[in-house]
């Protein structure tokens, strides 16, 4: 804990050319929208740009809470598929590294949240498939769009968001054949899994295929940052009585 506040690591992209200023060199970096949705919800945020996967553990050791951000298409060899025409080039340092975050932060019982991208790499984690393309879920390109997202009664998800919602989205692909032990929370209008959890106490896991961080609904994440708080109280760590939020 930080001043009573959970410190959220948050994956990150990393560029190869990126311009500011007077420099134009390989970047790591983060929509901010990632980190002001964090320190919304009463955390802090740490940023994790990929490194070398055998150092997964000793980085979510370091952390109360994880997020795994949206970005580009997971390789298909990755959940055993060829590559669909539309499915775009390959992050390899990011996909071994995401998922090497995942399956330590799984092992530690850390709290997680996967948002888009980051709720089809926990899906391939455990095992499961993606579908490479789906239409109607990205109004444009660059252009992100919005639908309602129901969620299903008796859920994680449902308990923090329980009514429709309208949410932020921008996604071409999709969770097909749901990995080991998850278990869908929400759908869109057209049967599209919106959200994805591992059922059962003593743990926190969920994902999301929508944009949380482009919105105001900080409820999401203000669930992960509470589920933090609670567990640094059970490894007798310091933190306040209850996360609090604008």
């Amino acid at each position: 804990m930080t001043h009573g506040r959970p410190l959220i690591g948050v994956s990150t992209y990393l560029e190869p050319r990126v311009r500011w200023g007077v420099w134009d060199l390989e970047a790591a970096l983060l929509p901010a929208g990632y980190p002001r949705l964090v320190q919304r919800a009463g955390g802090v945020a740490a940023l994790l740009p990929p490194d070398a996967p055998e150092h997964a553990t000793a980085a979510v050791a370091r952390l109360d809470g994880l997020v795994i951000a949206g970005g580009p298409d997971v390789d298909p060899p990755r959940y055993g598929a060829g590559r669909d025409p539309r499915t775009g080039p390959p992050a390899h340092a990011r996909d071994a590294w995401e998922l090497a975050l995942i399956r330590a932060a799984l092992a530690a019982g850390l709290p997680l949240l996967g948002i888009c991208r980051g709720m089809q790499l926990l899906n391939v984690a455990l095992g499961g498939t993606l579908t490479q393309h789906i239409d109607g879920h990205a109004e444009a390109v660059g252009v992100v769009g919005r639908h309602p997202v129901t969620p299903v009664p008796g859920t994680r998800y449902a308990a923090l968001v329980p009514e429709e919602t309208s949410v932020p989205t921008y996604h071409h692909q999709a969770v097909d054949r749901l990995g080991t032990g998850l278990i869908p929370c929400a759908h869109a209008a057209d049967g599209t899994v919106e959200a994805i959890e591992l059922p059962g106490a003593g743990t926190w896991t969920l994902g999301v295929q929508w944009h949380p961080e482009m919105g105001e609904d900080v409820r999401v994440m203000r669930g992960l940052a509470e589920a933090a708080v609670r567990r640094g109280r059970h490894a007798g760590r310091p933190a306040e009585a209850a996360v609090t939020a604008p």
